[in-house]
């Protein structure tokens, strides 16, 4: 059944919501997928505070000016769908790339961080990048490594101290 002139101005308002509260836009080529998996991909994505919805070109074309994201429309052909990543710009662009490998079904095609557009080749190598948790256990780790090497000399010192002073008790006949 058609959708009336009303309900398609009511998704492209809804659109243009999603597209504010966005940091990260990713366009997906979906065809292929089945309705199972395209069901377990969104539920994966929604565990990072995102959303992947299957979107109509001509309404996401009327959408997009309102928003800060400028795409020419001649960019979206084919089957479309959306990653809208509104917390953690990284971690669903990753999910959303994994699965695709995995399933060796659908292929990035454009997107945006923040204001900056992204190509295919682009999109793949932020999910190539380590995610905040683990960058956060990185620079944990190279600002504790300093601390940990003056500690061990301090330590060192202090067993050197140990080792003379046991040799001078030996030296001087104490108990072995």
């Amino acid at each position: 059944m058609a959708k009336t002139r009303q309900q398609k101005e009511e998704q492209v308002t809804k659109l243009t919501d999603k597209l504010s509260r966005a940091k990260a836009l990713v366009f997906a080529d979906y065809k292929g997928l089945s309705m199972k998996q395209l069901s377990d991909l969104r539920d994966k994505l929604r565990e990072v505070d995102s959303e992947f919805a299957v979107t109509k070109n001509t309404l996401l074309s009327r959408a997009l000016p309102s928003s800060s994201f400028h795409l020419p429309s001649s960019s979206l052909e084919g089957p479309t769908a959306t990653l809208f990543a509104y917390d953690d710009e990284i971690s669903p662009i990753k999910i959303l790339v994994k699965a695709f490998k995995e399933l060796s079904i659908g292929q990035v095609k454009q997107g945006f961080l923040g204001e900056m557009v992204l190509d295919e080749a682009k999109i793949l190598q932020l999910a190539s990048l380590p995610t905040k948790d683990e960058l956060r256990a990185q620079t944990v780790g190279v600002l504790v490594a300093p601390l940990r090497g003056i500690v061990g000399v301090l330590q060192g010192n202090l067993r050197n101290l140990v080792y003379a002073l046991d040799q001078i008790r030996l030296s001087k006949g104490g108990d072995a």
